[in-house]
């Protein structure tokens, strides 16, 4: 292979310096070598994560296998222009079918009367909301990252790019809320075209409805974003963002919903719903992967059968882990009078750990996998001052909060103890080998009839 890399003076340097250095491994290797090599990497990659890991990433999640068979089909290639019935290229005539189910399916699980589900991601999703309800040189309000607001709402993420006057939505860190009298406040002088709510870390409720009330009297739209959520609002085990006031919600496939890497854009308005349907056709998805399409229906169908008992195992997961790391001398943030979470995300303070993402790196070693983020406390230098946790991912490997002991002293072994990784990777392991089958998953069917996990 011809060695055309550059450096990349944008990068950090140390980054830059191991990305060069494997580039130029992988220049030197066969055709032959570099395909048994990237098999290899797969192999070893699922072997850690899917059979011998803890995930405890927020951003994460496990599969049906037929949600997989469905990504590996040959439908995926094939180009999808159009409505279904009328598409420009032609021999679509089973696929118009899977699309229109789907519709039919996240309408029912959603309650929602209109649907994007086109969307290759929920980043894209939020651009998506963005060019429907604003317009370049707009204002708009959105969590900051202390209040765990995402990067697609800020100036470096889609809302800046899209070029969006970017104010913050005032916040009651005391309750984990937004301050709904300073939000009437600077709504009144910012006049913002859309109002945001919610971001990467979700622990409690959000006063939507109040939200809705000071989008009223200014005249700006509200948009949920339901990345992290999409599982337990389908579930019935958080809030309804369309019910409660948001005008738009936005979401990802994955993380709790459960399903494929993509987006789904949601709305009750007639108006909204048109102009997300052109934006998405003919504008920016006008081909889309239609195995993605297919693998959310059977993710959709999951949740639909078993999202409440889901939904209700993975809150019941998070508050059982918090109470136990809590009762180790783990602290764990929490709230007076609402306790540390009604969701399935917790929150680390990580100071005393040397910061979220270092205590993520100790905790790797030990194949945990968890992530930093903000939270409203004192910052560490150079990283994020606490860690973030979801339990979505061993709720569907059948963990019980009758299990979240254990799961905590391998934390506390970890992070206060300092104990060799070597021999707690171990343990870990031993832990993991009971929990290999799928949960909250609908049973065999006639097409994959070697799939039969509990629920």
């Amino acid at each position: 292979m011809n060695n055309t890399s550059s450096i990349r003076p944008w990068i950090p340097k140390e980054i830059e310096q191991f990305i060069q250095k494997h580039a130029k491994h992988y220049q030197q290797l066969s055709f032959s070598e570099l395909e048994s090599k990237a098999f290899g990497l797969i192999e070893a990659h699922e072997k850690l994560m899917d059979h011998q890991s803890i995930v405890l990433y927020a951003g994460s999640n496990v599969i049906n296998p037929n949600v997989a068979k469905m990504l590996s089909s040959s439908i995926g290639v094939r180009p999808s222009l159009g409505y279904p019935g009328a598409k420009y290229n032609k021999g679509m005539d089973h696929a118009n079918q899977l699309e229109i189910m789907l519709m039919s399916l996240l309408r029912k699980l959603f309650r929602a009367k209109y649907v994007e589900y086109r969307v290759p991601s929920g980043s894209i999703a939020n651009l998506y909301a963005f060019m429907a309800t604003t317009k370049p040189g707009d204002k708009i309000m959105a969590f900051s990252d202390h209040a765990s607001g995402h990067v697609t709402h800020h100036a470096d993420g889609a809302a800046g790019l899209y070029g969006l006057e970017i104010h913050e939505v005032p916040f009651d860190y005391s309750q984990m809320d937004v301050d709904k009298e300073a939000l009437l406040a600077k709504a009144k002088k910012v006049l913002p075209k859309l109002i945001i709510v919610a971001g990467s870390m979700c622990l409690f409720p959000y006063s939507l409805s109040e939200v809705r009330k000071v989008a009223d009297e200014v005249g700006a739209w509200v948009l949920y974003d339901a990345a992290h959520m999409g599982g337990l609002i389908a579930g019935g085990e958080f809030q309804q963002p369309l019910q409660e006031g948001a005008d738009l919600m936005t979401g990802s496939t994955y993380k709790s919903f459960g399903g494929p890497p993509s987006g789904i854009v949601l709305t009750n308005s007639p108006e909204l719903g048109e102009r997300i349907d052109k934006i998405a056709f003919p504008g920016l998805t006008a081909n889309f992967d239609l195995s993605r399409t297919s693998a959310m229906i059977i993710a959709v169908l999951d949740l639909l059968a078993h999202g409440k008992e889901y939904a209700k195992m993975c809150v019941s997961n998070a508050k059982a882990l918090a109470e136990s790391l809590n009762n180790l001398g783990c602290e764990v943030f929490q709230i007076n009078g609402k306790g540390f979470t009604n969701s399935q995300h917790i929150a680390v303070p990580a100071a005393s750990y040397g910061g979220g993402d270092k205590a993520s790196e100790i905790l790797e070693k030990v194949n945990i996998i968890t992530s930093g983020i903000e939270l409203p406390l004192p910052p560490v230098k150079g990283d994020f001052n606490a860690m973030r946790l979801g339990t979505q991912e061993i709720t569907r490997r059948g963990m019980r909060p009758e299990d979240m002991i254990k799961l905590a002293n391998f934390f506390y072994r970890s992070l206060v103890e300092r104990e060799n990784p070597i021999n707690l990777k171990e343990d870990v392991i031993i832990f993991r080998r009971s929990f290999q089958d799928l949960h909250f998953i609908r049973r065999k069917n006639k097409y994959n009839p070697n799939v039969n996990h509990p629920l």
